[in-house]
């Protein structure tokens, strides 16, 4: 009988190297987590990637803007008056790759000082509305009754107003500033994410875990913390990206509107509003802003399409 089975496995070495690679397959399955096969999954994803590669060098443009712009292409609000008269509208050179606006500032420290505004209102509004959304729409899903009604008609008032115009609204209210930029777009986000993560916390509380901790005397919040968030986040991630490049095309309306950042602080809206009438003598005036508010909120939409299809837990390799 010993016999047998050796002459059957030297007769079948490649089942058996076929048998031991899908066990190793399978012991590989079993260690992995969602974070793990998402970033699998997303390296994958070709525009995915690009969008992070856009995002982190815009970011990186715009940390590093005070080390080297005002030494190598001058500053980005201080006006020259002695030299306006030559400098301005000027077409793209070796010296300014973007040209001059009209008062003779150079349009690329204008364009990369812009995507500080645009980046730092994006997050900051973004992190005001993740913070409401999942501290409401958490505490409408879990305890439901009479706070989940008052809250979903809260949420219904919020998206029954156009965005840009509820925006405008509390602009008006507070007064254009960069503090009051990012707390208008905030404010009104949040009802959206709320819903999302209300309708995924539905589901997760009825998991058998969530009830045997409940059992063992967990207290409400600890369930929900340790418990719950966790297992409902990544729609939440995916939301926030997206709502990222939402939030920097918002704030691009506001200040093109006069509602936004004031002159002279570069802001990719208000440099779009001041090249209007300029628009057939120098172009580049308008292209330039254009393209880093067109490219930054496209990788903020491809980043996330990336992430929703990469956190798909029906997805297999």
């Amino acid at each position: 009988m010993a016999s047998d089975s050796m002459l059957s496995m030297s007769q079948n070495p490649k089942k058996n190297k076929r048998k031991n690679k899908k066990s190793q397959k399978t012991e590989v399955r079993q260690n992995r987590t969602l974070w793990s096969d998402a970033s699998r999954r997303l390296r994958k994803n070709k525009l995915a990637v690009f969008g992070f590669c856009w995002i982190i060098f815009m970011i990186l443009l715009a940390v590093s803007a005070d080390l080297w712009v005002p030494y190598v292409l001058g500053s980005s609000t201080f006006v020259d008056t002695t030299t306006t008269a030559v400098m301005k509208n000027n077409a793209p050179s070796f010296q300014h790759p973007f040209g001059t606006d009209s008062l003779g500032r150079d349009e690329l420290a204008r364009v990369i000082y812009g995507a500080r505004i645009s980046m730092s209102v994006g997050v900051i509004a973004v992190s005001i509305s993740v913070v409401i959304g999942l501290i409401l729409g958490t505490s409408a899903a879990y305890f439901g009754g009479v706070w989940d009604s008052v809250i979903m008609r809260a949420t219904d008032i919020f998206m029954a107003f156009p965005y840009v115009l509820l925006a405008i609204a509390l602009l008006a209210a507070l007064g254009p500033s960069f503090i009051n930029m990012f707390i208008a777009i905030g404010l009104i986000g949040w009802s959206t994410i709320a819903r999302v993560i209300r309708g995924v916390i539905l589901q997760i509380k009825e998991n058998d875990y969530v009830s045997a901790a409940r059992a063992l005397g967990a207290s409400n919040l600890r369930i929900i913390v340790r418990h719950i968030l966790p297992n409902s986040i990544a729609p939440v991630v995916v939301y926030a990206t997206m709502g990222i490049g939402t939030a920097v095309i918002s704030e691009a309306a506001l200040s093109f509107l006069g509602l936004g950042i004031q002159p002279p602080t570069p802001s990719w809206g208000l440099m779009l509003a001041e090249a209007q009438q300029y628009m057939l003598v120098a172009p580049w005036l308008v292209v330039f802003p254009g393209l880093a508010i067109l490219l930054t909120v496209l990788s903020f939409t491809l980043l996330g399409d990336g992430l929703r299809d990469a956190m798909d837990v029906k997805l297999t390799d």
